[in-house]
């Protein structure tokens, strides 16, 4: 039987062509976090949410979440209603994606957010959400302080909860919709001895089945922080987090997928023989299986698979010491280390398992031979790196912060092939050892990261700050293919097609970046702020394989059209992207109600983007710098407290954010993508909350509106907007026995049960819906927790 050639779309990406757009542990003064009651007071071009604001959702909430559906201008979907599918989150903030942003807990550096660990570690894996005291967005230029290389625009900062005085702990559970679960518990020591010693240690289990397909989503958490005061004028804080999830995945659609099959439509597990079927259809004819004929395409036959899934190990470790040097002179030191280990895939329908002999269709439409096997990236990496911050307060009102980031990451990607069998699949969710595996291909990389950062706020008058500065970062990154056996494989039987074997270094470096905030806060309740930045993103790295990073999916298997070829030509004309971003605002805060308005723009430069370039006939991959983009848009919040214990919230979000390069070359063909919208983010949002508290009585009720989504850069197809609503009760029990604040909740998510989608993975087409990489958002589901202290 002859197989459609080298079919994977992976292989000659004719989907995927463009990628996308794409430290303090208190915040500074400009982007502070404030109390007033249970009032939370953002200041400049930052907002904050305090434990107070979180509690309001359903336990375990995924703190992105939690930031979006309370902050104007950002936006996180995924397919689950906790938030914790690493896969299908997807979060934006003023146009920019979590791969984007400054990330740090406690002042460590977290790198990006996204779904493979290659150079940080997600929120959700670092540290149990409970155990956060705070968290930030600065939804301007980011901050110079905040260590990251992939900040383009703003930041995200989480503060953990330091160990109590008293000696107590908290205890939750909760119960909900598809058999889901969570066990949250602490034990707080309270103060041990003279010296202050003292520590907590925190353990969650959160479990749900699928709510659509066969499976299961498991994540276990654990996490503990000791402080140690040494002197009057010192304190070390030390801080270990583990995360552990095991998570089966729902399936990647088109929107005709959606629409055709419905919001249940999934992997093919647990039907065996229909898995097999379709697998044959899709490797080896340009056909679709009876009964399908004119619902689905012959690639989206394809996409169909037996099954998907992901195990991520995370240990994440710190020792911190700030010390008062002198009345002016203070220090804050920080040495980290993060280890992540996960393991990546599910059924390839474009492969062979070979044992089990030619693949054959028989007339009764089952099939022989068995015409897919199991894929599996095991990535490993190993980050350490420490922080250096000085503190000076110089005369005439100088307020003087310098610092310094240095950072190893190794890295290594190795992908492997483990056979299916005729009559069952692989062992889901097992621990994939390497000896029943055959390698396809090995990567590595290294990299080395620092970042120098000085500056300057000036009190000009009492209210009113200006701050200056600037930041020199440079990131070095070695590595790539190490070993590639796809000839050997294929010779084996295995079908195995080309995986675009590259290796190199590249280096990206910008010697001064400047920042500039202004500040004033005047007539007691008005605020007024601008700033102003420069950013520089470096290259990302992840595998040979993936396309919309320098390393990945690049070129075709012909002389001079290698990916190494393809590789070595861009090194000397590759530049890393940048920005500078604007912002001014207005802020009225009183008792009765706050409001703010913000206007943004940003000025996108060399942006990067995976292409095809050439005649169609000699078309080869390439990741080049691809032209500019331009941004504007505007935030609107207004909050009334018409009287006690009622607070009502309402903001608007418009973003204008479009391409400026008019010769986009995919395919042998020039696209116009000037004035085009930027994928995957909405031109409008808009965002109710109504926060009720009546004695020990909680009742909170959100709106979130999202508009339409373009999911290609020609514009031609868009994820259809959507409502999405939420409904949260709560009632405190006060002292029963020794439990203290015994508090039932229940949350109740995707009030309206919306059919929508949610989450967005990978790179968009140029145009068409031939791209299965949207995920449909989760049903209504509900939520209880009986939670207690002592």
């Amino acid at each position: 039987m002859v197989r459609k050639a080298d079919m994977a779309r992976t292989a000659s990406a004719p989907r995927a062509t463009v990628a996308r757009g794409g430290n303090a542990a208190a915040p500074k003064v400009g982007e502070t976090l404030q109390v007033s009651g249970e009032r939370v007071r953002s200041a400049g071009a930052a907002v904050a949410v305090t434990r107070a604001v979180m509690d309001r959702f359903v336990a375990g909430t995924n703190p992105m979440q939690i930031l979006a559906l309370t902050t104007p201008g950002a936006n996180f979907t995924s397919d689950d209603a906790f938030g914790l599918d690493t896969y299908a989150n997807t979060f934006y903030v003023r146009g920019y994606n979590q791969m984007q942003l400054g990330a740090t807990l406690d002042g460590i550096p977290l790198g990006t957010q996204g779904f493979v660990n290659t150079n940080g570690v997600s929120i959700t894996q670092a540290i149990i959400q409970d155990d956060l005291s705070g968290m930030t967005m600065s939804q301007g230029a980011g901050a110079l302080d905040i260590f990251s290389a992939q900040t383009l625009g703003g930041a995200m900062t989480y503060v953990s909860s330091d160990p109590r005085d008293k000696a107590g702990g908290k205890v939750s559970q909760t119960f909900g919709s598809f058999d889901a679960y969570r066990t949250y518990g602490r034990v707080d020591s309270g103060i041990l001895n003279r010296s202050g010693t003292k520590f907590y240690a925190s353990f969650a289990r959160t479990t749900s089945n699928l709510w659509k397909g066969a499976g299961y989503q498991s994540e276990l958490q654990a996490d503990a922080k000791i402080v140690q005061p040494v002197g009057p004028r010192g304190q070390v804080t030390a801080f270990f987090g583990y995360g552990n999830f095991t998570q089966a995945n729902y399936l990647t659609v088109t929107k005709n997928m959606w629409r055709r099959e419905g919001r249940d439509t999934t992997y093919l597990k647990p039907d065996y023989e229909k898995a097999k079927l379709w697998a044959y259809y899709a490797q080896y004819t340009a056909d679709v299986p009876p009964g399908y004929q004119g619902v689905l395409s012959n690639d989206e036959i394809g996409d169909y698979a037996w099954d998907g899934e992901q195990i991520q190990r995370t240990y994440l470790s710190s020792i911190a010491g700030h010390f008062d040097l002198s009345d002016m002179l203070h220090s804050d030191t920080l040495a980290y280390g993060n280890v992540n280990s996960g393991v990546y895939g599910g059924t390839n329908n474009f492969l062979t398992s070979p044992s089990y002999g030619p693949v054959t269709l028989l007339p009764n439409g089952t099939v022989t031979g068995v015409p897919m096997a199991l894929q599996m990236s095991h990535a490993g990496m190993r980050r350490i790196g420490f922080t250096q911050k000085f503190t000076i307060e110089a005369p005439r009102n100088n307020h003087i912060d310098t610092g310094l980031w240095y950072e190893n990451n190794a890295y290594t990607y190795d992908q492997r092939l483990y056979e299916d069998y005729p009559n069952a699949a692989h062992n889901s969710l097992s621990d994939f050892k390497a000896s029943q595996a055959h390698t396809w291909f090995e990567d590595s990389f290294n990299t080395n990261s620092f970042q120098f950062f000085l500056q300057d706020r000036w009190t000009i008058i009492p209210g009113m700050t200006l701050l200056g500065g600037f930041k020199s970062l440079i990131q070095t990154t070695h590595g790539g293919t190490k070993r590639d056996f796809t000839q050997a494989l294929d010779q084996a039987g295995w079908d195995t097609y080309y995986r675009h074997a590259a290796n190199g270094s590249l280096t990206a470096a910008a010697a001064f970046l400047p920042h500039f905030e202004f500040d004033y806060h005047f007539l007691q309740h008005h605020e007024v702020y601008w700033d102003i930045a420069e950013n520089m993103r470096a290259y990302d790295y992840s595998s040979q394989q993936v396309s919309g990073q320098a390393w990945g999916g690049l070129g075709k298997n012909a002389p001079g059209a290698t990916a190494q070829d393809v590789f070595d030509a861009s090194r000397s004309t590759l530049r890393p992207e940048t920005t500078w971003n604007y912002v001014v605002g207005y802020r009225y805060n009183s008792n009765l109600f706050s409001g703010s308005v913000d206007f943004y723009h940003t000025d996108y430069y060399n942006r990067l983007a995976a292409i095809t370039e050439g005649s169609s006939n000699n078309a080869n991959s390439a990741f080049m710098n691809v032209g500019r983009e331009s941004m504007n848009g505007v935030d609107v919040l207004g909050t009334i407290r018409p009287f006690k214990g009622l607070e009502i919230t309402n903001s608007f979000s418009w973003n204008d954010a479009t391409y400026l390069s008019r010769a986009i070359n995919y395919g042998g063909t020039n696209y116009d993508l000037a004035g085009k919208h930027q994928v995957y983010y909405p031109k409008f949002m808009y965002k109710a909350n109504l926060n009720y508290t009546w004695r020990r009585a909680m009742f909170n009720f959100n709106v979130n509106y999202v508009g339409a989504r373009p999911m290609t850069y020609l514009n031609d197809e868009y994820i259809p907007a959507y409502w999405l609503a939420n409904l949260n009760l709560g009632y405190d029990f006060g002292t029963i026995g020794f439990a203290h604040h015994l508090r039932a909740t229940l949350g109740i998510t995707n009030l309206f049960d919306a059919n929508y989608i949610g989450g967005v993975y990978g790179a968009a087409s140029v145009s068409g819906d031939d791209n299965a990489n949207l995920f449909i958002a989760a049903p209504r589901e509900a939520f209880g927790t009986i939670a207690a202290e002592f």
